[in-house]
């Protein structure tokens, strides 16, 4: 067996001997605890039939670790100077596909079809470039691809987002629209110290796993979400002042929000932050016909 990747030295000389520079735009910041990255891979429950879709593979690190136990991976990378590391770096694994293409216009759906074909298990697992998390995460889970869940690395502050309960600081329409199609629950926290570069902040495990069908029943998912948003468009502000400032025509149609609140049982001094789930669908379900 080779050397794992992710060890301080070798990550070193591997930079060295490709002259490789960070870029900060794309948000590079390398494991270097193998430790943590074996973990990561735990959390995904993978097998030898497993097939693990990974974004922004780096040097390989976490590529080699997913290689060692699933079936076959495909990397999506987007920065062209790391084409020819990886296929340095993961030249001992036959059982992995990199594809040079930018995660977020790649159609992913279609890269299932061709590289997973028969495939039973799919998960994706990746230690997502942070300034692109959220698109990334939105982007797999609105596609309804057929995967069993998500396993990514990110900036701490948006997993708690992302698993925020009604009530506290951190519940928005982010996880809202992330518990809609997931559960989601964070299983780990990792010290910025053991990346390079370091970043500033430090980074969590998220586990989002698909439920066999989204949480609620809305009439209309874009709508339900658009009223979401409204409704932590200001934190500080109510429901009524939220809904009635931020969706089409809400001034005109402020006694027809006020009926929809009071259909739902949703006082209309409640603010967006107090609300379940349950209630976002209960009152996006009522101001449908008023807004279509």
């Amino acid at each position: 067996m080779d050397k794992d990747i992710a060890t301080p030295v070798r990550t070193r000389a591997i930079l060295e001997k490709y002259g490789f520079s960070f870029k900060k735009s794309l948000g590079q910041n390398f494991l270097i605890d193998t430790n943590i990255l074996k973990k990561i891979v735990s959390f995904a429950e993978l097998t030898d039939q497993s097939g693990a879709i990974e974004i922004g593979p780096g040097i390989g690190a976490l590529t080699e670790q997913l290689a060692r136990i699933s079936k076959k991976v495909v990397a999506f990378e987007i920065d062209q100077r790391l084409l020819p590391i990886l296929a340095d770096t993961l030249g001992p694994y036959d059982n992995v596909k990199v594809i040079h293409n930018d995660v977020l216009k790649a159609d992913v759906k279609q890269v299932i079809g061709e590289e997973f074909p028969e495939f039973e298990d799919i998960m994706v697992v990746a230690n997502l470039p942070y300034y692109v998390t959220t698109p990334i995460i939105m982007k797999l889970l609105e596609e309804a691809l057929p995967i069993r869940g998500i396993v990514c690395m990110l900036q701490k502050e948006v997993a708690d987002r992302i698993s925020a309960q009604p009530g506290t600081k951190d519940y928005g329409s982010l996880s809202i629209a992330v518990q809609y199609y997931t559960e989601a629950e964070t299983v780990m926290i990792v010290p910025k110290t053991v990346f390079v570069p370091q970043p500033n902040v430090d980074s969590a495990v998220i586990r989002l796993t698909r439920r066999e069908s989204p949480a609620v029943n809305v009439k209309d998912e874009q709508f339900f979400f658009q009223v979401t948003r409204a409704s932590f468009a200001q934190r500080r502000k109510t429901l009524l002042n939220n809904l009635t400032s931020q969706l089409p025509d809400g001034k005109q149609k402020k006694e027809e929000i006020l009926e929809a609140l009071k259909a739902s049982e949703i006082e209309p001094s409640r603010r967006g932050e107090t609300l379940s789930i349950a209630e976002f669908a209960r009152l996006s379900n009522q101001l449908y016909p008023y807004f279509h």
